[in-house]
C-alpha cells in the first residue's frame, strides 16, 4: 500500500523544501494544500481517515507546515480535534522548520555534555525556534535564560514556554553590547536564534570568556550571529568554545526531519510536536 503524505500548508504555494525531504524519507505520494486555515482541516483529514480500514490508516499521514507557526499550530489543533477513537493518522508539525530546527540546536548544545544545573542564554530567543529550544533545554536542567530587545517581549516569551513546556525559565532585555556581556556573565552555552543578517555575540565577548564552553548560531545569511565563525562549522574547537553553525546545525537537522516523517508511517496515532521529535532525535547517531 502506498504511503501518502498530506501536506497542509499555511502558505499559498507549498513548500518545496518539505516536499523533497518527505520523498527522500520514502513517502510514495505527497497531496499538498495551500493557503490553509483551521475551518479547511477536518475534511481533508476525514478523507485520510475514511479511505482505509484500520489496520492500513498507517500509510496515511498528515504534515504541517508553512511560514506561519502560530497558524500551523491551530492548524494541528484542528487536525487531531478531527480524530475520534482508533481511527485517526500520524501528525507533524513543522511550520518554518520550527520543531526540527530546535530540536537540532538543543541536540548539538547537549553533544558537548550535560546542561543540568548549567546556565544557557538564547540570544533573540522569542521566535517559534528559539522558544521550543528555550524549553527543550529546561526540560533537561538547564538554567536557561531568554534575551529580547525588550523586556516585556521576553517576559510573554517566558509565560509561553513556561505554559507550553510545564518548566520554569528567565527572561530579560539585552539590546547592547554592554547587555550581552552582563548576560553572559557564568554562562556555559549561548545560542543565536535572532533574525538573520544580525550580529547578536561579538567575538569580543565570546573570545576569552570565562565559562563559555559551547556556542550555537541557527543564523546562515551573513552577518552570522556570532561574529568571526563559520556557517558549516558543526563541533569546531576555537578559543577553549565549540561552536556550531547553523549549517552544521542543518545537517542534523535534516536528519531528523526525515526520520520523523518515516516514522509517521509506523502506526496511525503519533503526534510529532517538539518534544516527540526530540525523543526521536535522540536516535540518530551523528
Amino acid at each position: 500500500m502506498k504511503k501518502i503524505l498530506i501536506q497542509l500548508d499555511s502558505d499559498e504555494s507549498s513548500s518545496v523544501f518539505d516536499a523533497i525531504t518527505a520523498y527522500d524519507a520514502g513517502v510514495d505520494h505527497i497531496l499538498q494544500y495551500g493557503n490553509i486555515i483551521p475551518d479547511h482541516v477536518r475534511d481533508l483529514v476525514f478523507g485520510a481517515m475514511f479511505t482505509r480500514g484500520e489496520d492500513d490508516l498507517k500509510n496515511s499521514a498528515v504534515f504541517i507546515g508553512g511560514s506561519n507557526v502560530t497558524t500551523g499550530e491551530t492548524i494541528l489543533k484542528a487536525v487531531t480535534e478531527s480524530f475520534f477513537g482508533p481511527v485517526s493518522v500520524s501528525v507533524m508539525l513543522d511550520s518554518n522548520g520550527c520543531n526540527t530546527t530546535a530540536v537540532a540546536a538543543v541536540r548539538k548544545i547537549l553533544s558537548v555534555g550535560s546542561v543540568k544545573g548549567k546556565k544557557i542564554v538564547i540570544l533573540a530567543g522569542t521566535g517559534p525556534v528559539g522558544m521550543r529550544a528555550a524549553g527543550l533545554l529546561a526540560l533537561e536542567g538547564a538554567d536557561v535564560l531568554l534575551t529580547s530587545r525588550g523586556l516585556e517581549k521576553s517576559e510573554i516569551a517566558r509565560a509561553t514556554v513556561e505554559k507550553r513546556f510545564k518548566t520554569n525559565i528567565s527572561a530579560a532585555k539585552v539590546s547592547s553590547i554592554e547587555e550581552t556581556e552582563d548576560i553572559l556573565k557564568d554562562a556555559y552555552a549561548v545560542l543565536c536564534a535572532g533574525a538573520a543578517g544580525i550580529t547578536l555575540l561579538p567575538e569580543s565577548i565570546w573570545s576569552g570568556h570565562p565559562t563559555l564552553r559551547v556556542l550555537a548560531d541557527a543564523n546562515a545569511v551573513p552577518p552570522l550571529g556570532i561574529e568571526n565563525t563559520k556557517t558549516h562549522w558543526a563541533g569546531k574547537e576555537l578559543d577553549g568554545k565549540i561552536v556550531f553553525g547553523a549549517i552544521g546545525i542543518g545537517g542534523l537537522k535534516m536528519k531528523i526531519h526525515r526520520k520523523c516523517v518515516a516514522k509517521l508511517f509506523t502506526q496511525n496515532d503519533l503526534i510529532l510536536d517538539a518534544e516527540e521529535i526530540n525523543d526521536i532525535a535522540k536516535e540518530i547517531k551523528d
